[in-house]
């Protein structure tokens, strides 16, 4: 006997949303069925974690950008900073303190990645290059 896992398929289309919302109307995306790994993070982690009505998408943002400082996932880190300049969910001056907030927690050694990761989103944002 075979179980079917696959998503509430409302459930995955919202998480889509929330998806799109969280990284920008360009991110990657598969079709339905294309990729589990992908319907699966659509259902639960942006259908369900992100769309819960406690915490706002900039406050989650806020969490998901020190988790990632401390597991040294950079350039995710970047694609959240940008993402939060463009959604006038922080100033460029708030991105700025961010690094200097996380470099005692994260340390010193990834002080540099973590500098250059929040302006290059700057001047992405801004419209220059880094």
């Amino acid at each position: 006997m075979s179980i079917d896992l696959t998503p509430d398929p409302e459930r995955r289309a919202h998480g889509l949303d929330v998806y799109r919302t969280v990284y920008g109307e360009n991110a990657v995306t598969f079709e339905p069925g294309q990729a589990d790994f992908f319907d699966l993070m659509m259902a639960h982690l942006f259908g369900e974690v992100w769309a819960r009505p406690a915490l706002p998408i900039d406050a989650r943002r806020l969490l998901v950008m020190g988790v990632l400082a401390a597991q040294h996932r950079f350039e995710t880190l970047g694609i959240q900073f940008l993402r939060t300049l463009e959604n006038g969910e922080l100033t460029v001056e708030q991105v700025r303190e961010i690094p200097i907030q996380l470099i005692p927690y994260v340390g010193y050694p990834s002080s540099g990645d973590l500098y250059r990761v929040s302006e290059t989103a700057i001047a992405t944002h801004l419209g220059g290059a880094a």
